[in-house]
């Protein structure tokens, strides 16, 4: 049976390595106006430049010292991923952070938590050969109605390389998940802002 491309989504947090739940720990980090760059649920982040500087006012906080993000590209090493925003009080139906605003990001910044990632529905699908290899995401376009990721994971990038930002760990479990294009994969943040990566297999 063929699988359903979600298409949107990003990465999302599934478990510890242990096996144990994730328990929904994030830490807040600000998104400052000077990135340019809009950033979605399921978008994998990389640290931006400096915290948060001396009167950067969000919700009502100020940010001074805060640790900040941006969108990770393809070959980043990855922070974490961010899984909901501290809402806009001017317009609480927004649900992602549109490029060049000041946003509190929630991200999940724990090294050891793995992640559901789709394959991106296009070139030659991944198999049980791939597993134990890193690999790269593919960054398409958030969905600003949604406020989901368009991050999906490259087919086409795994390789031993100790740099590459995604470990497969294996083939998600469920009725309605086989491989193919647009399967989908747990995977580990292999290259780490917390974590050097190490060397596929």
């Amino acid at each position: 049976m063929a699988n359903t491309v979600r298409t949107y989504g990003g990465l999302k947090p599934l478990e510890y390595m242990n096996g144990s739940p994730w328990n929904g720990k994030v830490r807040e980090y600000l998104v400052p106006s000077a990135d340019g760059t809009a950033l979605f649920v399921g978008d994998a982040v990389m640290p931006y430049t400096a915290g948060g500087t001396a009167g950067t006012i969000v919700n009502g906080r100020d940010c001074e010292g805060m640790p900040t993000c941006m969108q990770a590209a393809a070959g980043d090493i990855f922070l974490g991923v961010v899984v909901g925003f501290l809402a806009n009080q001017d317009n609480l139906m927004q649900k992602h952070r549109p490029a060049s605003t000041n946003r509190i990001a929630l991200v999940v910044d724990d090294p050891n938590v793995l992640f559901e990632i789709e394959e991106i529905n296009s070139g030659t699908a991944l198999t049980a050969t791939e597993v134990g290899l890193n690999a790269l995401v593919s960054v398409g376009a958030g969905n600003t109605t949604t406020g989901l990721s368009g991050m999906v994971l490259d087919n086409g990038s795994e390789v031993t390389t100790a740099a590459s930002p995604l470990r497969i760990i294996g083939l998600v479990k469920r009725p309605d998940n086989n491989y193919g294009l647009g399967a989908k994969w747990i995977v580990a943040i292999n290259d780490h802002s917390f974590r050097t990566g190490v060397a596929g297999v």
